[in-house]
């Protein structure tokens, strides 16, 4: 999708944020958290603002072509952008064609349980308008945050499932990954 195409309209409001279609202005304060070695200390290296440009283009087309994604995520209380949470499609073992969800915040939006909330926002608009059995995320072992977010949406460690990121090179300290799921009929509404 080429830069300024970003026109779709979906909003989904919890108690304290707003997950919604990406819009221009996302694109500085996103490439900014992008850039934070300590944001991206468990994720990949530090990107440049073209590779955040990029990565919003991405996640942008795949709302256009699934009508779900890596939201924008904001505060209700003030409209700022803090990060990012939804669905995609995984591509990649083991979570090929499954529910994926995922989330990243600005550092200035950790501690306040707003990852929590815009996961268990997520997993009710999932499990409502999708028919997967089951939502799953992932992260390399050593992210602890996002491991203690998954454990308190009720997602299970499958170690069975746990992998080699095959995008990143061998070498790469960030390819071991582990993968947590919720199955829907363990998902109660609340999380």
């Amino acid at each position: 999708m080429p830069r300024g195409c970003l026109v779709a309209d979906f909003r989904l409001e919890t108690q304290r944020l707003v997950l919604r279609s990406w819009r221009e202005d996302d694109r500085a304060p996103f490439a900014a958290m992008s850039a934070d070695p300590e944001v991206m200390a468990t994720l990949s290296p530090v990107m440049s603002r073209a590779q955040a440009d990029a990565l919003v283009d991405r996640v942008a087309a795949k709302e256009a072509a699934d009508g779900y994604t890596f939201w924008a995520l904001e505060r209700r209380s003030d409209a700022q952008f803090i990060g990012w949470c939804g669905v995609i499609r995984g591509d990649m073992p083991p979570i090929d064609g499954k529910a994926e969800i995922g989330w990243r915040l600005a550092r200035h939006a950790w501690g306040y349980g707003y990852a929590t909330e815009a996961a268990r926002g997520t997993l009710r608009w999932l499990f409502a308008n999708l028919a997967d059995d089951a939502a799953l995320a992932i992260t390399h072992t050593g992210n602890h945050r996002s491991r203690a977010v998954m454990e308190r949406l009720g997602m299970v460690h499958r170690t069975a499932l746990d992998f080699a990121h095959p995008k990143l090179a061998l070498t790469d300290p960030l390819r071991p990954h582990v993968t947590y799921v919720l199955e829907r009929a363990g998902w109660d509404g609340a999380g």
